[in-house]
């Protein structure tokens, strides 16, 4: 998906920027050093997700293996984890790599996932699904049959049950070689499955030419409707953000840019955006840019279904190295957390805002650690909101976070 020398201007980028200073566990190829299990104490990430009846499911990557287990009283206690992959992989340990999960209102588990194929760090995305409520999975298979690089997978089932995937996609790089032409970055990739994930449609490519190496935010503004947030490469390899709406389940809309930040780059920056769609169909998006227009992490609202966003507003301390910034929305209240470095810890901030991000809350440090740790992500179980986070130290957390206001 990237090359040496795009992966080596990440890392560049990364520690002009201050943000190795986190000591984010993404950076650890393994998660924790001292841990060569599968076990969630030697994960660098995990993925939550709440089912429909309130169980909370957690995927994970360590050790090789892709593992999954629920939680009945809100990540206190753990089911036995589940192994999706039967034989040890070179899972994709990118900083914005992560397994996708969704749980459909029937139960069955929809888990979507990466590996590195070579050493040129071209990947593959593969699919699996459980209808034993997590007890065994199906062998994972490719979600596409082309031969190219796939990375930074969603999956989501929408309104209506049926489930979405989406993923960064090279399969033009190859013809446009053939052409004697440059071929900068990747294709946004999407298909669909009505039968709850054990097949996929054939794929579509909803934008050619985005950046290839950052996580997606995806959402729904209806059913067969997903929204997508993606970091685009615009003219003159600008990588700024833009966002797709779905007119139907096979037509993605028009590309609408969410900011004029004008990062210029030639690399990959790693930091993908986050989306959440209010249930009076307002957009609101959180992202990273290092542009000459603005630098930091930034948050921005639509309420004309992404066709135009408010002035950007910037988030955090921009002493302290903000980054990894998710957004929750909800019918009273959205929700934005991050991470920050004081020189000796991270700590997630969160703040709120009750009148659909016009005006916000004070920001408010909820947890710290002294060691490594995952991206903040905020998740709901109904009416309800949490931060979700991991760190090597402390272990998983689950922190309700409606009071904090």
């Amino acid at each position: 998906m990237m090359n040496r020398y795009s992966w080596l201007g990440a890392y560049a980028l990364l520690l002009s920027s201050g943000l190795l200073a986190n000591a984010q566990m993404s950076h650890d190829h393994s998660g924790h050093p001292a841990c060569q299990g599968a076990s969630l104490a030697c994960a660098a990430k995990a993925t939550p997700t709440f089912a429909p009846d309130g169980t909370l499911w957690l995927a994970w990557d360590a050790g090789g293996f892709v593992s999954v287990a629920q939680s009945h009283d809100l990540g206190r206690t753990f089911s036995p984890p589940v192994a999706v992959n039967p034989e040890s992989l070179t899972l994709d340990w990118g900083p914005d790599a992560r397994p996708a999960i969704a749980v459909d209102r029937q139960g069955r588990i929809a888990v979507v996932f990466d590996i590195f194929k070579d050493k040129e760090f071209n990947g593959q995305v593969l699919y699996t699904r459980s209808e034993e409520g997590g007890r065994s999975f199906a062998p994972p298979k490719p979600i596409t049959a082309d031969a190219e690089s796939q990375r930074f997978q969603a999956v989501a089932f929408d309104p209506d049950g049926a489930l979405f995937a989406a993923w960064l996609d090279k399969r033009n790089r190859a013809p446009a070689r053939e052409r004697g032409e440059k071929y900068p970055g990747a294709a946004l990739a999407f298909a669909w499955s009505n039968d709850q994930g054990a097949t996929f449609s054939a794929t579509r490519l909803a934008q050619d030419n985005t950046c290839e190496c950052c996580r997606l935010g995806v959402a729904f503004a209806g059913p067969g409707r997903p929204v997508v947030l993606f970091r685009n490469i615009f003219e003159g390899s600008v990588r700024d953000h833009a966002i797709t709406t779905f007119d139907d389940p096979v037509t993605p809309g028009p590309v609408h840019r969410v900011s004029v930040d004008n990062w210029r780059i030639e690399a990959c920056p790693h930091h993908g955006p986050s989306l959440a769609i209010a249930p009076n169909g307002d957009y609101h998006a959180t992202w990273f840019t290092s542009g000459s227009a603005r630098k930091g992490l930034f948050y921005a609202h639509s309420s004309d279904g992404g066709r135009s966003f408010s002035t950007p507003m910037p988030i955090g301390n921009p002493d302290r190295a903000p980054s990894r910034p998710s957004v929750l929305a909800s019918a009273d209240a959205v929700w934005l957390a991050w991470k920050e470095f004081d020189g000796t810890n991270t700590v997630v901030q969160i703040m709120a805002s009750h009148d659909g991000g016009n005006h916000w809350s004070s920001p408010k440090a909820v947890a710290q650690t002294a060691d490594a740790s995952d991206h903040p992500l905020l998740i709901a179980n109904g009416a309800h909101a949490f931060l979700s986070w991991l760190t090597r130290r402390e272990g998983y957390r689950l922190i309700a976070i409606e009071d904090l206001s």
